[in-house]
């Protein structure tokens, strides 16, 4: 068909048609054009879409599942933006008009507030890594800055609040902390039985648990107990609703340690009461004395006159 024929076909210009065949052709559909007066555009013999009987719904849900940073930390991020090219160019016009608007209408930024973004330097050999099941050697920082070498078997990656992380023969890397990586020429075979997401949610649900593994015992004012929620952590406040304390009553504060306690119990201010172990009670108190000592202070208040 000729681009006049499509565009009175399709009820718009010749430019869009050119500028659509263009697009097509970049995104690797088969489309070619035969010039002179017998000649117009027209598909490779035999090509047919593979994308049969997509919703509207999943459609979108593609588009949304669309993640410019991830993608381009992972060094996919031109194969990335074809696949969605190629998507787009397969789909019907009324879903493809509703898929450009998923792409207007909504943004996923991953990482947390406040944190500058990690280093990822080693983030695509080790996704390379995973897809061809070889194992690598690496220097990696534990915590407390001391390093390790380690042989691994990496299973897959994770991108969590915009930190990615690894998993390798049943253990969790950070990628930020890999200090040097070798991939080398041994293969391994991922076992039959493993599911990423599984391990994920097991692995984030006991770290969490260890790294709130300590309680100290305080009461809490109901406004204090409804500030759980934005003051403290998923998991702390996941176990306080659990707990389900009456304002006024004694309960369990889950906590890395005591001096982890302070800084989080000093966000209720006067809505929490620490109950034991006195040694809370007392780093608690010389805290607000040193605060009321700084507010007290003579010089201080000239100052600010």
């Amino acid at each position: 068909m000729t681009a006049d024929e499509l565009a009175s076909e399709l009820e718009v210009s010749p430019r869009t048609i050119y500028r659509d065949i263009e697009s097509l052709s970049g995104a690797g559909i088969p489309i070619y054009a035969d010039r002179g007066p017998t000649g117009g555009y027209q598909l490779i013999d035999g090509y047919r879409t593979r994308l049969t009987g997509l919703t509207g719904a999943e459609a979108q849900s593609l588009f949304l599942a669309g993640l410019p940073g991830p993608a381009e930390e992972l060094g996919l991020q031109e194969f990335a933006a074809a696949a969605q090219l190629k998507l787009l160019a397969a789909l019907p016009t009324e879903l493809r008009s509703r898929a450009e608007q998923i792409r207007q209408r909504f943004h996923l930024d991953t990482p947390t507030w406040f944190r500058g973004d990690e280093p990822t330097g080693h983030l695509a050999t080790i996704a390379d890594a995973v897809w061809e099941q070889r194992r690598v050697r690496m220097t990696y920082e534990r915590w407390g800055s001391q390093t390790v070498e380690r042989e691994v078997d990496p299973y897959g990656l994770v991108l969590k609040a915009g930190t990615w992380y690894f998993v390798g023969s049943g253990r969790t890397y950070r990628v930020a902390r890999v200090q040097a990586l070798q991939v080398l020429d041994d293969t391994f075979d991922r076992p039959e039985d493993f599911d990423l997401a599984r391990y994920w949610a097991e692995w984030s649900e006991q770290f969490e648990a260890r790294m709130y593994g300590e309680r100290v015992i305080v009461r809490m004012t109901r406004a204090g107990l409804d500030k759980t929620q934005y003051l403290l952590s998923g998991h702390q406040a996941r176990v306080i609703r659990e707990a389900a304390p009456e304002p006024g009553e004694e309960f369990g504060f889950p906590t890395e340690s005591t001096r982890h306690a302070v800084a989080d119990l000093l966000k209720f201010g006067a809505d929490v009461e620490v109950v034991a172990p006195n040694e809370l009670r007392h780093d608690i108190i010389e805290t607000i004395k040193a605060m009321q000592d700084v507010y007290n202070d003579a010089k201080l208040r000239a100052w600010f006159r």
